[in-house]
């Protein structure tokens, strides 16, 4: 077993497998076998044409030892519609709940039981294995399940994050794959991604690609702003367009904010609603959402030569509410009224 916990470095000991062919369909229950590495024709449709799909879950040491994987069916039915969106076969959700079982079984134990900033990251994928360069949706596809013991994706600290609004690229367009998580989504990002960091930004904010003014999302997370304080705070998001990554996360706290007496609204913010409401006062909070961030403050927001922070650059009490309701949910110290943990005996 490797040790280290960065993100996406080192990876537990197994993995599980399952194959598909249109002339066969899936070839039986997935199979847990040792992390290792596999052989693929330098045809692999996958690797031209860019049919790949992936989901990332976790997996959490709950106070009484057992782990839960969390709304692991959510992941299994984007997944589903993400392969849909590419025309790829669909993963019946109990072979996806299969495979995630068969993994947290085998690997659980790698997840340390006095540190409850580590979680277990799943990354289920899906790709093209055909060797074969047709222009056409591929006749073979494997599924692939691995992982690794990971901290927070900033920080294991809810420290507030800086951003750049994108006003040079689009991550999607109507019509596109925009709600798919698909492999060239994220790689598209990385040249917006790595402009952030020239600007000294830890994320990228993007934009509509239409008319270039209202925000949709972060890098690989959603986003939620804070109007007013306490009881009465209302919390929004921008809707679900077909642009953006209908978030698990983000679903999960538009609930657990109602829950709690909040007003939730899905409504468009434009860039110059959210800086004048910002320096009004009016947004007291913005907050960043996903499964590898958890929920993240965003702090300061970079717009060209113009800059603007949130909340005095600290993190809010509802942004840190949200994230200690999460985290309770996840590890045990909050009942679970909706069913979203599965729970994983034996490790």
């Amino acid at each position: 077993m490797t040790t280290g916990h960065g993100f996406g470095e080192r990876f537990t000991d197994h993995m599980v497998l399952l194959e598909w062919t249109a002339e066969h369909g899936w070839a039986g229950r997935p199979r847990l076998l040792p992390h290792g590495d596999l052989a693929f024709s330098p045809a692999m449709a996958g690797l031209h044409y860019g049919q790949v799909v992936f989901e990332g879950l976790k997996a959490h040491r709950r106070a009484d030892g057992t782990l839960a994987t969390f709304r692991p069916d959510a992941h299994a039915q984007r997944f589903r519609q993400s392969a849909r969106r590419l025309a790829m076969p669909e993963l019946p959700e109990e072979l996806f709940l299969e495979a995630v079982d068969a993994f947290v079984g085998a690997d659980g134990a790698a997840l340390p039981a006095d540190d409850p900033t580590l979680s277990l990251y799943l990354r289920p994928v899906l790709f093209a294995s055909e060797p074969c360069l047709a222009l056409r949706p591929a006749r073979a596809f494997t599924f692939l399940l691995l992982g690794f013991v990971t901290g927070g994706f900033f920080s294991d600290r809810p420290d507030p994050v800086s951003v750049l609004v994108s006003r040079e690229f689009s991550r999607a367009a109507p019509g596109g794959t925009g709600q798919a998580k698909c492999a060239g989504n994220y790689a598209g990002a990385f040249l917006a991604q790595r402009a952030a960091a020239d600007a000294g930004c830890h994320q990228v904010v993007w934009l509509d690609p239409v008319e270039r003014r209202w925000v949709e999302e972060m890098g690989g997370m959603n986003l939620f702003f804070v109007r007013g304080t306490g009881p009465t705070a209302e919390v929004v998001t921008p809707p679900l367009t077909g642009t953006l990554l209908p978030g698990v996360t983000r679903d999960s706290l538009l609930t657990l904010a109602a829950r709690r007496g909040h007003t939730v609204r899905e409504e468009r913010v434009s860039v110059e609603q959210w800086r004048a409401q910002s320096a009004s006062g009016l947004v007291t909070e913005t907050f960043a959402c996903g499964t590898a961030a958890l929920v993240a403050p965003v702090g300061e927001v970079c717009d060209g030569t113009e800059r603007w922070t949130i909340g005095g650059g600290k993190p809010g009490p509802l942004t840190l509410e949200m994230r200690d309701a999460l985290s309770d949910l996840h590890q045990g110290r909050a009942p679970d009224p909706h069913g979203w943990l599965r729970i994983h005996t034996g490790r």
